[in-house]
């Protein structure tokens, strides 16, 4: 007779490996994905919050002029 023996090390080794393939199947499509979009020009454009945060495009707001 052949008895399987699952020690909390494989246990979670199992976890380990079943959590790393789902994260890597996502982050893959995810990635599959924005490609596609960029071919078909799909592509949301995001504004820049920092864009404009260059010095010389301040108003000057001295008042002491």
């Amino acid at each position: 007779m052949n008895f399987l023996y699952f020690d909390p090390g494989l246990g979670a080794m199992i976890v380990q490996a079943v959590v790393a393939a789902a994260a890597g199947v996502l982050l893959f499509s995810k990635g599959v994905m924005y490609k596609i979009k960029g071919f078909l020009g799909i592509l949301k454009e995001e504004d820049d919050a920092y864009d404009s945060i260059d010095i010389d495009e301040k108003e000057d707001t001295d008042d002491t002029k």
